[in-house]
């Protein structure tokens, strides 16, 4: 390296400072915003809608759950905000209160994870003639290795360049051997200055001999939810070049940009290339560049208040906040690199090692033995060599295993059972076996992360119901204030006035949009009934909200062994077989969740599939009598098919019980969704519009409507004006709302 080279590193170090302070600078008003929200209303509001959703899905939770948790007095008898029995307090629940600032306790497993972790940061030190500069790096494949750009700007750079894994302190606080492998960027280089970052091969044995393998990676991965504002992040580091050290749970993002993301931390200058965790041990960001303090002209300013030049060091920069690069953001642009051969396949098995079920490589780490060595720097030409000698260590690991489903036999048994017979007439409810959800069989497909998705679900459900039962059930002077507020600006006009502003103010306030998943959000809190009892929408009969989500649970897991089977013995099945696949799982195996209005309809696009103002509990049996046919209302003398879940003919069905809580959940749906349903003869149709209004008048709007309603608002922030406003039925223009 030439001194030349060293003067445009420093100009380079120097520019991203200046893009840093720049951006700092101009999100100002933002960042005061995400603050002020952050401190009035808490994590779960600061952010998109859409982004704090899928955090809580990483994190197997939902917004049900955190709003109970929410809203759930704090007991600190179990370590949790819910007063749960410890055994069914499981990592998700204090992960998610951990991510609320509900509880600050931290199992064990998080230090393991991250001592796993650490073992994949190492320091980089790159000679020079003008002496040695240090960052830090880390290892994202079995063969390669991240950090800055201004860390290493070229190649010829890299190749002067090596990491030292393990430059650390041991237990007795001695310094451990460092073991040094060079960079091989003739293998492979990429790097990207306006993103900061680079990426050099490593070579695959240290300069002792040693193997890269056992110091493991930390798996990139290009999906969204891994952090959002006002969530703590961790930093492994080796700040100024110093022994790795960690930054934890002091560090909270207080911004996300397109493509970098600012947090307040303790990471030193030199900790260039670090990577940024969330709580999960998940790489969120690559730290690239501190916001220095800056004097009335925008220039950096150094500790003792006087103006910072590089020739001072990054040691003598006053800071004020760091920026790191989303790690989405540059799997995005590696992507666009154009690589061919050897470096193609690298460039893969990088994306290949983020695939990985865990956010880090478990294998164990190397032995360093009980031998020390004093800080050294050990770069290429003139590092001093120390063996540790070789050392017996235990470990043990968490082990998970999982019987697999056989889903032919589930299936069967599903069948049977859903099938009418003379010992089982038509009007018992059918359920699937729950006896088999007390073995882990049942759960052993389509694992996520150590869990199935209905092992997951499952568990989220039964702690959605323990926070139900220990908050409220409903309380009716905070909804009569809510309920004023949502409607303070609705003016009636004219019936289509009121019908045009309505559907606009429940569009607008529809902010979150779960998917369609009643196991978790209808059966433990919407739906509930104030003897805390499930009730069959269409018959009347009650269920505990046990049987209800162990009998979905059953049925999910059944679909993905079924469906894991399908794409296994099919090779390459197109779009229609795929959604004739989908079909027929749904009706072999359906949920015990009825859609007032009947998915196919609406194409079972989102968010109508998962709007939780017209899902209602409903044993299979009755799910199925109804099918998708529209509401009638029959004679009593008409001879029609007759069911416990109510009466039948073609293209016409009246359900035995629940007749005012349907009409309004679909007089609901016509004001939401306008246009969307009656286009067809199958479907509703305008002139049974007086059926529903009729159905409406009946019945009195009930305490459980009122739950619902005031439940879901929770949970979406819409509200049905039908309940909160019975009056208003005879005022809008519902014709309007057809095709």
């Amino acid at each position: 390296m030439t001194v030349e080279q060293l003067s445009q590193a420093d100009a380079d170090y120097a520019s991203q400072l200046e893009g840093a302070r720049d951006r700092y600078a101009t999100r100002a008003a933002e960042r005061a915003r995400n603050l002020r929200v952050l401190d009035r209303s808490g994590i779960l509001y600061a952010d998109a809608p859409e982004r704090v959703n899928k955090r809580l899905a990483r994190l197997g939770a939902d917004w049900a759950m955190a709003t109970a948790i929410e809203q759930t007095p704090a007991a600190a008898t179990t370590g949790s905000s819910l007063d749960l029995d410890p055994d069914t307090v499981g990592s998700d629940v204090l992960g998610l209160e951990r991510l609320m600032g509900r509880n600050d306790l931290i199992g064990v497993g998080f230090l393991e994870a991250g001592f796993l972790a650490a073992r994949s940061v190492g320091r980089v030190a790159v000679r020079g003639v003008a002496g040695i500069h240090h960052g830090t790096g880390f290892l994202v494949s079995p063969s390669l290795l991240m950090t800055n750009n201004h860390v290493l700007r070229t190649a010829d750079e890299a190749g002067h360049g090596v990491v030292e894994l393990n430059f650390q302190a041991g237990l007795d606080g001695q310094m451990l051997i460092p073991v040094v492998f060079e960079l091989e960027p003739e293998t492979f280089f990429v790097t990207d200055r306006a993103l900061d970052f680079s990426i050099v091969a490593v070579a695959q044995t240290s300069q002792d001999g040693r193997p890269l393998s056992p110091f493991g990676r930390l798996p990139l991965k290009e999906a969204e939810g891994k952090v959002i504002l006002g969530e703590i992040v961790n930093i492994i580091q080796h700040p100024n070049g110093e022994p790795k050290q960690l930054a934890l749970r002091e560090n909270k993002v207080v911004d996300l940009l397109e493509k970098f993301v600012h947090y307040e931390t303790d990471t030193a200058p030199g900790s260039s290339g670090s990577p940024v965790f969330n709580d999960q041990w998940e790489v969120v960001a690559l730290h690239h560049a501190g916001v220095p303090r800056t004097d009335e002209n925008g220039k950096p300013l150094a500790l003792d208040g006087s103006l910072w030049h590089p020739g001072m060091g990054e040691h003598r920069l006053a800071w004020k906040a760091n920026e790191g690069v989303r790690i989405s953001r540059v799997l995005g642009a590696l992507r666009q690199f154009p690589l061919t051969g050897a470096a193609a396949a690298l460039r893969e098995e990088l994306f290949a090692a983020g695939a990985a079920l865990h956010p880090v490589e478990v294998s164990p780490p190397p032995s360093s033995g009980a031998n020390h060595v004093g800080p050294q720097s050990l770069v290429p030409g003139g590092a001093t060599q120390q063996t540790a000698p070789a050392a017996a260590v235990r470990w043990t690991v968490p082990l998970n295993i999982s019987v697999t489903l056989d889903p032919a036999t589930f299936q069967a048994q599903a069948l049977a059972q859903a099938q009418p017979t003379a010992e089982t007439p038509t009007e018992a409810p059918v359920s699937l076996p729950t006896a088999a959800l007390a073995t882990p069989a049942v759960f052993g497909v389509g694992h996520i992360d150590g869990q199935s998705p209905a092992e997951n679900d499952l568990a989220a459900a039964l702690v959605n119901l323990a926070a139900a039962r220990a908050r409220p059930y409903y309380d009716t002077d905070a909804d009569r204030i809510a309920r004023a507020s949502y409607y303070a600006d609705i003016r009636s006009d004219s019936p289509a006035g009121l019908r045009r502003a309505l559907a606009e103010l429940l569009e607008s306030t529809h902010k979150h949009r779960p998917a369609y998943k009643p196991i978790r959000l209808l059966y433990p809190w919407v739906d509930l009934h104030p003897d805390e009892q499930l009730r069959s929408i269409y018959s009347g009969k009650d269920f505990t909200p046990e049987e209800l989500i162990q009998a979905d649970a059953a049925v999910e897991a059944a679909r993905i062994g079924r469906w894991q089977e399908f794409l296994l013995h099919e090779s390459a099945p197109g779009p229609e077989a795929l959604e004739a696949e989908f079909e027929s799982l749904e009706a072999a195996l359906p949920f015990n969740c009825e859609h007032v209005v009947p998915q196919s309809w609406f194409a079972k696009k989102e968010p109508m599939r998962g709007d939780l103002h017209h899902l209602f509990a409903c044993e299979s049996a009755c799910n199925s009598f109804r099918g998708n046919i529209p509401y009638f209302d029959f004679m009593d003398s008409e001879e029609v098919v007759r069911h416990a879940c109510g009466r039948r003919e073609p293209l016409k069905f009246e359900p035995s019980a629940g007749k005012g809580a349907v009409a309004r959940a679909t007089l609901y749906f016509l004001l939401r969704y306008p246009g969307f349903i009656g286009d067809e003869a199958r479907e509703l149709q305008r002139e049974r519009l007086d059926i529903l209004l009729s159905w409406h008048a009946a019945q009195v709007v009930s305490e459980y409507e009122r739950h619902r309603n005031a439940a879901i608002a929770e949970m979406q922030g819409n509200r049905n004006p039908l309940i909160d406003h019975p009056e208003w039925a005879g005022e809008i223009d519902f014709a309007g709302a057809w095709p």
